[in-house]
């Protein structure tokens, strides 16, 4: 029985170690998918895992710290999904709705957006926790983005030659956001 018991505990404590990176896991896992519906042209799909990786990934970190368990490796895993589900394919959703048709200027901006995002995220991850972000969290720039999906029929698609660039420059800007 004390075996049984040892076990069971030990089970446990492992489940609980890895909980959050599970949930930052299943994030960059519906990103992933995002980026493949995308490139099958299953834009409503692709809208639709952005946003269940975006409300992943508002509970990835809720749930480390609750359990106790915040580490670097979580960090760092959270930061490679982000890119993934709200840098590369969001960009990747709207280059292929809208900016296509512009050729060599759709595709910079698109790797402008990606760049900066990328750019974001290492600024965070060298930074100390003070209770601000510096510069638009990728995560709301690429849920926005994605937002706009919906409205893709309405806007003029030049509109998205500006939102872009706006976007990225948001993400590397010195702004501070108070963390919610």
């Amino acid at each position: 029985m004390f075996l049984y018991h040892k076990l069971v505990d030990t089970t446990v404590k492992k489940m609980k170690s890895q909980a959050a990176n599970f949930i930052t896991i299943s994030n960059m896992s519906f990103g992933g998918a995002a980026i493949m519906a995308t490139l099958h042209e299953y834009y409503s799909y692709s809208v639709l895992f952005i946003f269940i990786a975006a409300l992943l990934d508002r509970y990835d970190g809720k749930v480390a710290r609750a359990l106790g368990q915040v580490s670097d490796l979580g960090k760092q895993l959270d930061s490679m999904s982000d890119i993934i589900s709200f840098g590369v394919a969001p960009a990747l959703l709207m280059y292929k709705v809208v900016l296509v048709d512009f050729g060599f200027v759709g595709m910079t901006m698109t790797v402008l957006y990606i760049v900066c995002g990328a750019m974001r995220l290492a600024r965070f991850n060298i930074s100390e926790a003070n209770g601000y972000f510096t510069g638009l969290p990728i995560t709301a720039a690429g849920t926005l983005l994605t937002l706009t999906y919906f409205a893709s029929n309405t806007f003029h698609p030049a509109f998205y030659l500006f939102l872009f660039p706006i976007l990225a420059l948001l993400m590397i800007s010195t702004i501070t956001l108070k963390k919610v």
